[in-house]
């Protein structure tokens, strides 16, 4: 699962590389998120979620987590001004060091389990597993914006003979 944490930033970036800021910065309707705040989301998943909660999980079990509001988060920090080449090479730098990291406690106990009032009993394990099914989707997210802008690109022309989304 590390390995697999550890390439995400490098795809994300060869696959995002040419994007314009415009293309980065589009959004299906106000209620979606763009690719560029898809990314801003995955560096702050790193820092106050997943990264945060298993090392505490890890190394205080009893202990709070923090709050966390990734909506609010996107707003706050101002994810739609950023620059897409800058929050990619600022996921891969953040990405680094919690992978970096993870290799000093791969054999740590993953079974250590904290319970939390919104999830119950939940193990360091399961937090490493998510935060891979946490990229997973937002890959799934990032390939449904780039089809979308495809439909739209095409104008006149066709998507249909791709098949079905």
């Amino acid at each position: 699962m590390i390995d697999r944490l550890e390439c995400i930033p490098d795809s994300l970036a060869t696959l995002l590389a040419d994007l314009s800021l415009d293309d980065a910065r589009w959004r299906p309707s106000e209620s979606d998120w763009s690719i560029l705040e898809i990314i801003c989301h995955l560096t702050d998943e790193d820092l106050d979620d997943f990264g945060t909660r298993l090392r505490m999980t890890l190394e205080a079990p009893d202990a709070d987590w923090p709050e966390i509001d990734p909506n609010a988060a996107a707003k706050e920090r101002g994810y739609r001004e950023r620059d897409l080449q800058t929050m990619l090479r600022e996921f891969k730098a953040v990405r680094r060091t919690e992978t970096n990291w993870l290799r000093t406690v791969a054999a740590d106990d993953f079974h250590i389990e904290k319970t939390q009032p919104l999830f119950g009993s939940i193990r360091a394990g399961d937090i490493l597993a998510a935060w891979c099914a946490h990229d997973d989707l937002h890959l799934r997210q990032i390939a449904r914006r780039l089809h979308e802008m495809t439909a739209i690109k095409a104008g006149l022309f066709k998507i249909d003979y791709a098949g079905d989304w």
